[in-house]
């Protein structure tokens, strides 16, 4: 895990979040914008993402193949939670485990915050979430640039919560891609298996024609709801979806 130069997340401008109270987290490269019912301690959630940190890069030094594996790998039955969850996910979508650490990083994150007793949680890390909300949320997502950018938000209601919006992209950030989609979007509710399934899914788009295979392969793959892909100003979805305008 490399540091990398801090880059700002515009898109956080478009989460739609009345009531709720934000608090940023940057550390080396984990980059959390976070969204709860209640004030939170900076050093609450720094103890708990330094742990998660720490059992990641523990993991790495003792096994150095786990930080840039392309393919599922085996794993130490004692190995730390978020290491058999990243594992988990890997397997289930055919990737390497790291394509699921920002989502696992959420989702761990997230459920430590509602133990502490908040009843609405919102996770964006990199541009894969976690949330738990008890009203209507809109939640923006990356549309590239053509006809869909900024036009389209993903309506969430209560009772699907919680659950992981994930989205990788070929055209935006730094994270590997093989593909040439500008957006998948994937929902689970295991939001690490939702961060596998996305850079999966993305790895199998290159051309238009190639969007209605790449959401057979999101339906395939029990614990995934729905799915959005965007490219060349054409969006292809299945799953329980509800867009909202922005």
């Amino acid at each position: 895990m490399k540091s990398k130069d801090y880059q700002r997340r515009f898109y956080r401008d478009k989460l739609f979040s009345p009531g709720l109270k934000p608090l940023h987290y940057l550390q080396k490269e984990t980059d959390l914008y976070i969204l709860t019912d209640k004030a939170l301690a900076q050093g609450l959630i720094s103890s708990k993402v330094e742990a998660l940190r720490s059992d990641i890069e523990k993991y790495i030094r003792k096994d150095p193949g786990f930080e840039h594996a392309l393919k599922p790998l085996a794993i130490e039955l004692r190995a730390p939670l978020i290491i058999r969850l990243m594992s988990k996910a890997a397997l289930r979508a055919g990737v390497g485990p790291m394509a699921s650490v920002a989502g696992a990083v959420a989702q761990l994150l997230g459920e430590a915050l509602i133990k502490k007793g908040c009843q609405e949680v919102i996770i964006e890390n990199g541009g894969d979430i976690f949330l738990k909300v008890r009203s209507l949320r809109r939640i923006g997502f990356y549309s590239g640039k053509g006809k869909f950018a900024n036009k389209l938000a993903l309506l969430i209601r209560p009772g699907d919560t919680p659950i992981g919006i994930c989205t990788s992209s070929a055209t935006l950030g730094h994270s590997l891609s093989f593909g040439a989609a500008e957006s998948v979007t994937v929902l689970a509710k295991d939001a690490a298996l939702a961060d596998a399934v996305a850079t999966a899914a993305c790895n199998r788009v290159k051309s238009p024609k190639d969007m209605e295979n790449a959401l057979n392969f999101c339906r395939s793959i029990r614990g995934v709801s729905a799915a959005v892909i965007v490219m060349a100003n054409k969006l292809a979805t299945f799953g329980k979806i509800e867009f909202s305008r922005r």
